[in-house]
């Protein structure tokens, strides 16, 4: 049977995988999708405008809002998992 300290770790490792997955998806869509790959994006036209455009003016927010609710779900999948109560 694991120790509190190890489950602890192994808490503190999966949250920091989470945290590192989430802000990798959202500098590829702020970053890359905004800066790097505006161009070649901005043949493509949603709603009259240029997608490289709305990436770097609204998806990154869009998406870091997104973002958001998903590390919430995933910490509280988390916290069941580790059967981490709030107290």
């Amino acid at each position: 049977m694991p120790t509190h300290k190890e489950q602890m770790k192994k808490y503190w490792k999966r949250n920091i995988r989470t945290v590192l997955i989430l802000l990798s998806v959202w500098f590829v869509v702020s970053f890359g999708f905004g800066i790097l790959l505006a161009e070649p994006l901005n043949a493509i036209k949603i709603g009259g405008y240029k997608l490289g455009f709305w990436f770097a003016q609204q998806g990154s927010i869009f998406t870091f809002v997104i973002l958001i609710f998903v590390y919430v779900y995933r910490m509280n999948k988390l916290d069941e998992e580790f059967d981490v109560n709030e107290k």
